[in-house]
């Protein structure tokens, strides 16, 4: 249930959620603030835990709706950042079906309306994974010779809240969602997990190793936590 309250003069949106837990849980995501409360809680009291965290909800919110969302619209007419780029999926000159960069200068002949949306998905999606594995291969690469270590093997992942992994076994795993981003974010996260090769913790030995061949990791660990 969607509600309203005004929090020092600014009125919130939230999802209501009643169920047999027995405390208060609030929640703020890209989707906004939602709270979990015992079935028997009265509104009133909700209210009151709302006032009390007024400062928290309203800063959460704030920070939330500052980061740049990567969420995708499956439409012929919608872009799909490459590299952090706008991609459109339209007929090339070619009459072929293919991704177009929106700012190489490439004439469009004819956008593609009679695809739905699960085409346009289909297509995206494969177009994306090649996109990722090319990209993540090489840079991969790139870094593993940087720092000394052997190539590991790789996958890609579908996680919701990491950019990347790496296992006991030396096995790397990189998001997908990644090959949306500018290259310099792809690289730092790439430096990061085989740095994890090295050291499997984020000591300061790690945190040196990941500097000897990023230098300015810091700044990218900050432009990272703008995305969702």
């Amino acid at each position: 249930m969607r509600v309203h309250t005004c929090l020092k003069g600014q009125i919130i949106s939230y999802t209501l959620l009643r169920s047999k837990r027995k405390s208060i849980g609030l929640r703020i995501d890209h989707r906004g603030l939602s709270i979990h409360i015992p079935n028997r809680l009265a509104n009133a009291d909700v209210e009151n835990v709302l006032q009390e965290k007024a400062d928290w909800i309203r800063q959460k919110l704030r920070q939330w709706g500052n980061k740049k969302s990567l969420e995708l619209v499956w439409e012929s007419d919608a872009s799909f950042p490459l590299l952090g780029e706008p991609w459109q999926i339209a007929l090339n000159a070619s009459g072929e079906i293919a991704m177009v960069s929106q700012q190489s200068g490439k004439i469009v002949t004819r956008l593609l309306p009679q695809l739905d949306s699960r085409q346009i998905e289909t297509f995206v999606m494969a177009w994306y994974g090649e996109q990722a594995m090319t990209c993540f291969r090489e840079r991969i690469g790139i870094y593993a010779r940087a720092l000394k270590v052997s190539m590991p093997p790789f996958r890609l992942s579908k996680a919701k809240t990491r950019w990347g992994s790496c296992n006991h076994r030396g096995e790397i795993s990189l998001n997908w969602r990644l090959i949306q981003l500018p290259l310099h974010l792809i690289d730092y996260v790439v430096v990061h997990e085989l740095a994890h090769l090295i050291e499997m913790n984020h000591s300061k030995a790690f945190w040196q190793k990941v500097e000897s061949v990023y230098r300015d990791y810091q700044v990218a660990r900050r432009q990272l936590r703008e995305y969702i």
